[in-house]
């Protein structure tokens, strides 16, 4: 049985490795020069391949029970014990897996490896540009670099083509196509783990800064998400991993024209009160210096001027001058910095995208298509996006890992029954050949 695979990154070279093993002959259609390349970029180049925290609570998108099933039956041991497997040393950072090396490159080639000793074929330079079920299977029409076109077909189809984040990398959405062309729904796609956009005034004051926060977002006045973590301003508004964390609910709220805002509290480990007499007791100690010296040595110099400005202090006012209002104010916006949000960054710099195709519509335990017999979806297609920290990958690797191990199977059940029926339909034109022939006898 022949398995085609439209996409060669994390999922779709762990679904071939799955399907070859099973004895399957496997083709990667990658449109990219070599399979496996979004890898390279992932930790910042270091490949946090998985997390041994792993919850369906740190996944957003799709139904948390189908979430959970799948990551049970290939959990983050699955994911050490298949690396292993292929040569790969790890090591952890808390919760965090890397490989032994820090280089993202590793991973990458031992997955590139392993798809060579399996014999899987990959193919790259090739766009599938269409794909369809016919009676012997699946027929996907491709376009070589060259603009050259031709067909290939397979019994079993995989899906591994990705979202639309970082389509340089490969990921340009043409996947959403193929599983709209082959009967599926696709929720639109938006990007995730991502930066925010801000009009307020200070982003250009801050640019290049960095600061401990946490970050609340809230729609339509009514928080819902928040992280802690650095954040890092920037020209336009802010980055970060707190920032990534919460941006997928920015994305979809905006996406909706609903009002969004973070809150920004600089003092994460303090309340307000407390924040308010940790400021009271410093200004006896400035008491004779301006306003704007009395946060050095709590923020970064350049945050000062914009906390004091929103809590209505002169910068060069004497802080001996300053009352218990002021400080008041001054530490309401040190717990709690507005910035409206008016979009996102691109996919371009996006890590994932939310949405995708509904997990509603395929089956948890193989990944395989409800509408489609034979088709096998895998990875960021489908509408399920993961928090920072590894879960995106391990999700690569599970779903990768069921739809691969289950397309070989699904591929000889797929060829026994056209034997069937071939054979049938030769049993059927032998019969209907000698009633033919026995009308003939009759009639002479």
């Amino acid at each position: 049985m022949r398995i085609l695979i439209a996409g060669g990154g994390a999922a779709g070279m762990t679904a071939a490795i799955a399907a070859a093993r099973q004895g399957a002959l496997v083709t990667i259609l990658e449109k990219k020069e070599m399979p496996g390349k979004k890898i390279l970029s992932t930790g910042n180049g270091r490949c946090n391949l998985t997390n041994m925290d792993m919850k369906a609570v740190y996944f957003r998108g799709g139904d948390r029970g189908t979430i959970e099933q799948v990551l049970s039956a290939f959990g983050p041991e699955d994911t050490l014990r298949f690396f292993a497997e292929l040569g790969l040393l790890t090591k952890t950072r808390g919760t965090l897996v890397y490989p032994a090396s820090d280089q993202a490159a590793a991973v990458r080639e031992a997955l590139a490896m392993e798809l060579k000793r399996q014999g899987v074929e990959v193919r790259t330079g090739v766009t599938v540009e269409r794909a369809e079920v016919k009676e012997e299977g699946f027929r996907l029409r491709l376009a070589g670099a060259d603009g050259k076109r031709s067909f290939c077909t397979g019994d079993a189809l995989i899906l591994a083509a990705g979202g639309k984040a970082a389509p340089a990398l490969g990921s340009d959405g043409s996947g959403y196509s193929l599983a709209k062309g082959l009967g599926h729904s696709v929720i639109r796609p938006l990007p995730a783990l991502v930066q925010l956009r801000s009009d307020a005034g200070f982003t250009g004051k801050l640019s290049g800064v960095r600061a401990e926060a946490r970050v609340s977002l809230f729609v339509e006045g009514k928080e819902v998400s928040c992280d802690t973590g650095e954040v890092q301003f920037t020209d336009y508004g802010i980055s970060g991993i707190p920032v990534f964390q919460v941006s997928r609910f920015a994305s979809m709220a905006l996406d909706r024209k609903q009002e969004v805002y973070v809150l920004l509290d600089f003092l994460p480990a303090m309340s307000e009160r407390e924040a308010f007499h940790l400021l009271e007791g410093r200004r006896g100690v400035f008491a004779g210096n301006a306003a704007e010296e009395f946060l050095h040595g709590l923020f970064h110099r350049k945050l000062a001027p914009v906390l004091l400005t929103g809590s209505r202090i002169r910068w060069k006012e004497k802080l001996g001058d300053v009352d218990r209002e002021a400080l008041v104010r001054l530490a309401g916006t040190c717990k709690h910095l507005r910035m409206n949000i008016t979009g996102t960054n691109s996919f371009d710099q996006a890590q994932v995208c939310a949405g995708g195709v509904p997990l509603g519509e395929i089956s948890p335990e193989t990944m395989e298509s409800r509408l489609t017999p034979g088709l096998f979806l895998a990875g960021e297609l489908l509408d399920v996006d993961g928090m920072c920290g590894g879960y995106n990958l391990q999700w690569a690797w599970a779903s990768g890992w069921l739809a691969g191990s289950a397309a070989a199977k699904t591929a000889d059940k797929r060829i026994d029954k056209r034997k069937g029926r071939k054979v049938g339909r030769e049993k059927d034109g032998r019969e209907n050949s000698r009633k033919d022939n026995g009308k003939d006898r009759r009639g002479r």
